[in-house]
């Protein structure tokens, strides 16, 4: 068994084929097969189930592929320590970011990131839903909101205030709500498990958590914010989703004396990754970025 069949087998593992992991990596495609197919041999163990028409990983493929990943870590962050280039990051980097965040947010971000490490290649996956991060092979994951238990290492990037506002032809016919008691009476367009949970509200030390109604639930906030913009209700989202429509006059915020908690952002990744040094130097360069965004 070498390091290079260790690469190979987490490129296949990450890119789902033999084809894809190939070019990636610039080789045949033969070649990878044939070199999965001796570390198979070497193992006494299928790592992989092949058919015609998808490539599935086996119990035991998936345990190898957590400990090569390890094993490949180490590797980098051995070869960075000799070499004494820290700074100089190298290496394949997988994200899973939030829909909206990641487009309104982190793209440029990212993009300014990689400028400044040439040596880095992200795969970026756009996507609200709770990936397996370590089964689908994820480096990281920015999330927002409250985070599931886990024995996921988590640090906090920065927070997000939450406005609830509705456009001005709804607030003309409905009127704006003066209390949160007031919001059960409206159409409130509702975001993922708040058609459980309603909206809590605070005015210093106190609380109130509302049940809200409405024609609405998605787990989209554009979505939601292009639906109160046509004036179908309330709606309590991230102000950095509906701050252009703000600015435009297309929405008005209400009921500005109880306020949503904020939103907190924040980076999680496997315990075995929390040496690596692109983790590292990519949440420091978030957090300084979403500092002077915020300030």
């Amino acid at each position: 068994m070498q390091i290079e069949d260790l690469r190979i087998y987490v490129a296949v593992i990450q890119t789902g084929n033999f084809t894809a992991a190939a070019e990636q990596l610039m080789l045949s495609k033969q070649y990878v097969s044939r070199r999965i197919a001796a570390l198979e041999a070497s193992l006494g163990a299928r790592l992989l189930n092949r058919n015609t028409r998808k490539l599935s990983v086996t119990d035991s493929g998936q345990l190898f592929a957590r400990h090569a990943q390890r094993i490949l870590d180490d590797v980098q962050a051995a070869e960075q320590a000799v070499s004494g280039q820290r700074q100089a990051l190298r290496g394949s980097f997988r994200l899973s970011v939030p829909m909206s965040f990641g487009i309104s947010h982190l793209s440029p971000y990212i993009a300014e990131f990689l400028s400044l490490h040439p040596g880095l290649q992200f795969q970026v996956e756009l996507a609200d839903r709770h990936v397996d991060m370590v089964g689908e092979g994820f480096d990281m994951a920015i999330r927002i909101g409250t985070l599931p238990d886990s024995s996921l290492i988590a640090r906090r990037l920065g927070e997000f205030r939450r406005v609830i506002c509705a456009s001005p032809a709804y607030l003309q016919g409905a009127g704006a709500p003066r209390t949160p008691d007031e919001l059960r009476e409206h159409r409130c367009l509702r975001y993922g498990r708040e058609s459980q949970t309603g909206w809590e509200l605070f005015q210093g030390d106190s609380r109130q958590v509302v049940p809200v109604h409405g024609p609405m639930v998605s787990n989209n906030g554009e979505m939601l914010r292009d639906a109160a913009v046509a004036g179908l209700g309330l709606i309590l989202l991230p102000e950095f989703i509906v701050a252009p429509a703000l600015a435009r006059g297309e929405l008005v915020t209400v009921l500005e004396a109880w306020q949503p908690a904020a939103l907190h952002l924040n980076a999680l990744y496997p315990q075995h990754r929390q040496r690596s040094e692109i983790n590292r130097v990519f949440m420091a360069f978030l957090q300084d970025k979403l500092q002077q965004a915020t300030s």
